[in-house]
């Protein structure tokens, strides 16, 4: 189980609900991830009155819970306000927290997303902080009120997996207790079980999903491989050795001359 501000959940899986085919390979694509946690960007539901209302019926009518993020935000006062509009748009405390620093590699302005989750902490909104490995802001997020953090394994929408190992390995060990969502960057089911196998306690998955040729059965993937990950970090994953070790003891065994 994975507990996210109180609230408990049945699965490791969060999903985006961006760039799908269709709206019906959404609803199969969430309901085939087991996913009880789905995000949404205001702006997506906000870009026409009667497409967005469309849009936020079908996300009711899945049955899970909403993260609205703020997406595309550049600015403290950007995010800030963003989020008071999901609030109200959403019904909802959660946020997931983007200030995006670099158009190039949609990196998190570090800074910027600090600052503004201290505000949206402040004014009672349960935050999701999208930020680097960098572990001094780690820290000073966990201070300013945020009780989840999700990290990015590599550029949003890149595919490119978990690309600093050291890195994340070292935020896992310096805050064992904070749930650790890695958000951006997996592009495969085997990228989701390793962030899984090394003690991260979630993954948030968006491209490689519904960019897929078979939404559906991906997201079918991803859900069986954070259940595999998961359970590989309880049962103690083997240390990688510099040479070989026989699996068959040579005790007992013939000798020839």
């Amino acid at each position: 189980m994975l507990t996210l501000y109180d609230v408990t959940l049945g699965s490791r899986l969060l999903l985006g609900t961006a760039r799908y085919p269709s709206p019906e390979v959404l609803i199969e694509a969430v309901r085939a991830s087991g996913t009880q946690v789905v995000t949404v960007s205001l702006r997506r539901e906000a870009a026409g009155e009667r497409a967005g209302q469309g849009f936020w019926s079908i996300v009711r009518d899945l049955g899970v819970r909403v993260l609205p993020n703020t997406a595309g935000c550049h600015s403290v006062k950007e995010a800030v306000t963003t989020a008071h509009m999901a609030r109200e748009v959403f019904g909802t405390q959660w946020v997931k927290l983007e200030v995006i620093g670099d158009d190039d590699t949609l990196a998190p302005d570090g800074v910027a997303l600090l600052e503004a989750a201290r505000v949206l902490c402040a004014e009672g909104f349960e935050v999701f902080p999208y930020t680097t490995e960098d572990l001094s802001i780690a820290e000073r997020l966990c201070a300013a009120g945020c009780r989840v953090l999700m990290p990015w394994g590599s550029a949003i929408g890149s595919g490119r997996g978990l690309n600093n190992l050291f890195g994340l390995k070292a935020l896992r060990a310096r805050l064992p207790e904070v749930p650790l969502i890695i958000d951006a960057g997996i592009g495969a089911p085997s990228h989701a079980a390793q962030a899984l196998e090394l003690g991260f306690d979630g993954v948030l998955i968006n491209t490689a999903v519904s960019q897929a040729a078979d939404p559906i059965g991906m997201a079918r993937a991803f859900a069986q491989a954070v259940v595999a990950g998961r359970e590989a970090y309880q049962a103690g994953l083997m240390e990688p050795r510099e040479m070989a070790v026989p699996s068959t003891p040579r005790v007992g065994t013939a000798l020839l001359r």
